[in-house]
């Protein structure tokens, strides 16, 4: 498989490939059918808005949409359609969920409920996310994969492990044979005072059977994972330095705001799902742009297994 290395062609290989079926719960939202018309519309993916029918009807008017591209379950209450919707993906009736106008917290409850939820027993529940930087593109030509920034607040080293590994996974559904993962950090040097240096040289020293399908490497400050100039100035010998593909970061705070400063000052698209669930889960916010929607559908295909 040739490398996708943006996310138009992301879009793109997706058209070329078997449509995967996505379940919306609570479909009525105005910022998310628009994003859920154009994936079926131009053959991403097949949409099921599980929602109050006549509400979806009413904003597909309102929006000038083709009603006609979605399968509409109707399910007027919010909560009773995020449990359809879950259920649905349960049954192997879809592939991927996705987060309508239900909140987020019933989203996840859904998502997380012991007896029919998504989440297997003893399984982390963890956040991809696929971030398409203008100034990287243009350096390296390629996506990074990074995580967690929305749901782990501070991994331990186990947890660090599985977040690894779930991006790993999703650099392999991108066509990358072998990415490079930098487990970042404040600095190279190895500090007992700094808990992300000490993880980041336990991973990268125990990855040679756990990880043979990537090259490991931390811990790295950001400046020497993603540019060679950084490690010749800093003389850092790396087989990740300077070429990261994987970004794995040490709390949700670091995480978050590299990500944000990425979308809001640097002009970033972004697709993210939730992992480590039976099914990837969409999770947008409603301040995403209809384009970040459609492209967080299109990952959440992508990485069906």
């Amino acid at each position: 498989m040739t490398p996708i290395t943006s996310l138009d062609s992301l879009l793109t290989t997706l058209k070329n490939e078997p449509r995967r079926r996505v379940a919306v719960a609570a479909g009525q939202d105005p910022g998310t059918i628009g994003a859920a018309a154009k994936a079926a519309a131009e053959g991403i993916a097949d949409m099921i808005l599980v929602g109050d029918a006549d509400r979806i009807a009413d904003l597909c008017a309102e929006q000038g949409l083709d009603a006609g591209v979605f399968t509409i379950v109707d399910v007027p209450d919010m909560i009773e359609a995020a449990h359809r919707a879950r259920d649905m993906v349960r049954a192997g009736e879809a592939e991927v969920l996705m987060k309508g106008l239900v909140g987020t917290g019933d989203y996840m409850k859904s998502i997380l409920d012991k007896e029919r939820g998504l989440l297997p027993p003893g399984a982390v529940l963890s956040h991809v996310t696929v971030l398409e930087l203008p100034a990287f593109v243009q350096r390296h030509g390629k996506l990074l994969f990074v995580a967690d920034v929305a749901i782990i607040p501070l991994p331990d080293l186990a947890t660090k492990k599985r977040i690894l590994r779930f991006c790993l996974d999703a650099a392999h559904s991108f066509g990358l044979e072998r990415p490079r993962a930098a487990l970042i950090a404040a600095t190279e040097k190895v500090s007992p005072r700094m808990r992300a240096t000490v993880d980041a040289r336990a991973i990268r020293d125990e990855s040679g059977d756990e990880f043979a399908d990537a090259i490991v490497d931390g811990p790295l400050a950001l400046d020497v994972a993603i540019s060679p100039e950084a490690c010749e100035i800093k003389g850092l010998d790396s087989p990740v330095g300077g070429a990261a593909d994987v970004l794995v970061f040490p709390n949700i705070e670091s995480g978050n705001v590299f990500y944000k400063a990425g979308t809001l000052l640097s002009g970033g698209r972004v697709a993210a799902a939730v992992v480590g669930t039976t099914a990837p889960c969409v999770l947008t916010s409603r301040a995403d742009s209809e384009e970040s929607k459609l492209l967080s559908i299109a990952l959440g295909c992508r990485l069906v297994t």
